[in-house]
């Protein structure tokens, strides 16, 4: 049964689609920031302070639970289809995911499209995990975490360190992941009517706006379609109410044909990246504590 703030939460997102335009033009600025005031609703966990980094040349931001050594780490990639969101909007999730998982976390502003369309977020999500590993943190105590667009990012992130022999992180967790940018998904049709967050026409416009003119099924744009040998152990957490939910289901049945330990984490009537309201709804908070586990099991004692 659905916790009574589920069903609130709800309530908002219905009020807010049956005002929200089902076609025509997006406007990427308010989009920023719309999410970013949405980030802002949710407060970050007490003792909590943002510290402001360069990792790598890339703008960042250290989140350290005040309990937590030094030795283990969560780098992570906020969502907003690749076109919006930053460490402002994503604080708290990341910050719930590092107390969670018992370290800290470092989350990164990567160049946006359409001003930087692919693979500037991948360069920049690869230097700062050069960075992270050159001096910060052990790989085998450094873990990848992302949502939505974030997601998919991240298992960008982990192909390129592979193919650049860069040594690979412990774990990673995807929460909603946008893995194929060619939308052929069928739960882009299936799930369009209860899915209250995602607008497919805008989506397909971000999506052309961060491929630049390349091909949709680009491996690092769309890792749905990329060769997943050798990843690390991989938990994927989606909702069944959304429209990524066919997104998620097939980059974990590719990555487990690859000989990667995947897990798909199904969540019954929830909303795309509900653990964003993981200070709200306690759905958000026990996939939170799941994640923490799956981090705890595979990045070793911090």
């Amino acid at each position: 049964m659905l916790s009574w703030q589920v069903r609130v939460l709800e309530i908002y997102f219905r009020l807010q689609h049956a005002f929200t335009p089902k076609a025509g033009k997006v406007d990427v600025q308010e989009e920023r920031v719309a999410l970013d005031k949405l980030g802002a609703m949710f407060k970050l966990p007490k003792g909590i302070k943002p510290v402001k980094e360069s990792a790598g040349g890339v703008p960042a931001e250290w989140l350290t639970p005040p309990t937590v050594s030094n030795s283990r780490v969560v780098l992570y990639l906020h969502g907003g289809s690749y076109i919006s969101g930053s460490c402002n909007s994503h604080r708290s999730v990341a910050a719930n995911i590092a107390i969670s998982s018992k370290a800290r976390a470092l989350t990164i502003d990567y160049r946006l499209a359409p001003e930087h369309p692919h693979p500037a977020a991948v360069e920049d999500a690869v230097a700062a995990y050069k960075w992270l590993i050159n001096g910060q943190v052990d790989p085998k105590h450094l873990a990848i975490a992302g949502d939505s667009a974030g997601g998919g990012l991240a298992i960008a992130l982990l192909i390129s360190l592979r193919d650049g022999n860069i040594p690979l992180p412990a774990a990673c967790v995807c929460l909603s992941p946008w893995t194929d940018l060619a939308f052929t998904g069928e739960t882009w049709k299936s799930k369009i009517a209860v899915d209250l967050i995602i607008y497919d026409y805008k989506e397909r416009a971000f999506a052309k706006m961060y491929l630049g003119g390349l091909d949709s099924k680009t491996p690092l744009a769309s890792p749905l379609y990329a060769d997943l040998k050798g990843l690390p152990p991989l938990l994927v957490q989606v909702g069944t109410d959304e429209v990524l939910l066919s997104d998620s289901t097939r980059l974990v049945e590719r990555a487990k044909q690859a000989g990667v330990n995947a897990t798909i984490d199904e969540w019954k009537k929830m909303q795309h990246v509900w653990q964003f309201a993981a200070s709200f709804i306690p759905e958000g908070r026990r996939a939170i504590d799941r994640i923490g586990e799956f981090i705890d099991k595979n990045c070793g004692r911090a």
